[in-house]
């Protein structure tokens, strides 16, 4: 049998696996070890056990926990209610003001915690609603929320990010400063969107009554302060890490600590806060590191077997693709992929096979791992099947239904597709920024 038909057998077998509904790191690391032992005998055991001391010695994987922590605990502690507030008030007198509000508390929610998900919790919890409350039309504020929250693995620090920089043996900081731009830019596109369809349409987003707008420019001022918190902690270690004050850990360990500072100073550090963000953080970091170790394993084998290099040859020679077309094709994986598994899972099982043939084809990296991050929020918000909408339909009251769910969503995925359409035709969107700072 050729390598490129055990290749494909690996490949399908495991996405056969996954829609019996097992675990991803399970299927995945089944289908890793199990071919291992089938082509190399007793000697293919050593490869998962090999990948386990490769995980644990993964230095920059600190970061994971340590940035999950901070987000769940900026969140747990009510800061990120206090920000929705002045969001509300400032926002208010504007038809839609609410929905922008939302995403700009969507855009400081990613900054604390570069996770989509929790993007989507703080946000259907918090400002889902309110938004419901105050007249807001059910079917654009879910998917207000959706888009939101997509932005989580785009606005630094985001984990995803961290995750593909240490597969793809990219500069954290590079990647980072890479999706800053994109994901202002899609969420000023949120935005405009928002203000113009209200604008169009008043119903969907009435402006708030002046009664509950109109205070005074010190009350105001005060509700102003609950956002410089959060951000002065964003800013202070991130700017640290860019200036070469501190490493990638370092900052994620004073990002933690900063947030822990802050909830004291909130006199909001109590027993119950830390322990459900010890649990999340904990439940959220073993989930990350088992894919991980899951991917290691299935990655050596298929490296083993020369699976980059037969893909390549397929695409290359035997289809005679160019690279754009090969591009295009490998972004549509992604969307089929997002149907069933999440960013991460994608990301670990696809990185190793694509990233050296993104290089192979002359293509930056970097802007790469910007598309990747993009493309993965629009296949889980693409129907029938993404992750964010079941995810949405969990947390939403009873009177947004699934269908409301699916119609919501449509606007948002044009616009992410018009934004992810820029950032390829116009890679310096994305590579303006880590070259300015760094110079290559």
């Amino acid at each position: 049998m050729s390598y490129e038909m055990i290749a494909l057998m690996m490949f399908s077998s495991m996405m056969l696996l996954l829609l019996t509904g097992q675990r991803v790191f399970g299927v995945i690391g089944f289908v890793g070890a199990a071919s291992a032992l089938l082509l190399w005998g007793d000697g293919g055991v050593e490869m998962p056990f090999n990948a386990s001391f490769v995980l644990m010695n993964w230095y920059p994987l600190l970061t994971l926990p340590l940035f999950v922590f901070m987000g769940y605990m900026l969140s747990e502690s009510g800061i990120a209610g206090d920000l929705y507030e002045m969001f509300h008030v400032w926002m208010g007198s504007l038809r839609g003001g609410l929905a922008v509000g939302t995403i700009g508390l969507m855009v400081v929610v990613s900054a604390m915690n570069g996770l989509s998900v929790a993007g989507m919790a703080i946000g259907a919890s918090i400002a889902l609603p309110e938004l419901l409350r105050r007249g807001y039309d059910k079917i654009m504020v879910t998917g207000v929320i959706q888009a939101g929250s997509s932005l989580g693995i785009l606005v630094p620090p985001s984990v995803v990010l961290v995750l593909y920089g240490m597969i793809a043996r990219q500069p954290v900081g590079k990647l980072w400063l890479a999706g800053a731009i994109p994901g202002l830019i899609l969420a000023a596109m949120f935005v405009i969107y928002i203000v113009v369809r209200c604008r169009l349409q008043p119903s969907l987003g009435p402006a708030l009554p002046p009664e509950e707008r109109d205070m005074s420019l010190g009350a105001r001022l005060k509700l102003l302060r609950a956002g410089i918190l959060p951000l002065l902690i964003f800013f202070s270690m991130t700017g640290l890490f860019l200036m070469g004050v501190t490493s990638l850990v370092e900052s994620a360990a004073y990002g933690a600590f900063a947030a822990t500072l802050a909830a004291l100073f909130k006199g909001r550090l109590t027993r119950a806060v830390i322990e459900v963000t010890v649990r999340r953080t904990l439940g959220i970091s073993c989930m990350f590191m088992w894919i991980i170790l899951a991917a290691l394993s299935f990655g050596a084998v298929f490296d083993g077997l020369g699976a980059v290099r037969a893909i390549e040859n397929v695409f290359l020679d035997r289809m005679g693709l160019g690279p754009w077309e090969i591009l295009l094709m490998m972004q549509l994986s992604y969307i089929l992929m997002g149907m069933f598994l999440d960013d991460t899972a994608m990301l670990v099982i696809v990185a190793p096979l694509y990233v050296p043939l993104v290089v192979s084809l002359g293509f930056d990296p970097v802007w790469y791992g910007v598309l990747y991050t993009i493309t993965v929020q629009i296949a889980y918000m693409t129907p029938p099947f993404g992750y964010n909408l079941f995810l949405m339909r969990a947390m939403a009251p009873p009177e947004v239904s699934l269908g409301d769910i699916y119609r919501s969503v449509w606007p948002f995925v044009l616009i992410m597709l018009l934004g992810l359409g820029l950032i390829t035709v116009f890679p310096q969107l994305a590579l303006w920024l880590p070259e300015l700072y760094y110079g290559y």
